[in-house]
């Protein structure tokens, strides 16, 4: 699947069902040793245009549960970073 694509699918928190936002703005974590995807950096922004409330959601690449058509689900509670 490209980035394009993935981009434009919305984040949903399975344990508590809560939309965390679209990876649209989103920045992935890679391992520089073996270049794969360890995590991405989710912008969950709540408030002005300014973003001056925006808040960012560290999700690791083990916390996405399964890739829809349209949403990702993924379970936050699953593991810490």
């Amino acid at each position: 699947m490209r980035w394009s694509e993935f981009a434009v699918k919305e984040c949903v928190d399975v344990s508590n069902g809560e939309k965390l936002g679209s990876f649209a703005a989103a920045d992935m974590e890679f391992n520089p040793t073996t270049g794969k995807i360890e995590g991405i950096l989710l912008e969950t922004a709540r408030g002005t245009w300014l973003k001056k409330n925006a808040r960012h959601l560290a999700l690791s690449w083990a916390m996405i549960k399964k890739i829809g058509p349209e949403i990702v689900i993924v379970d936050t509670h699953s593991e810490k970073r």
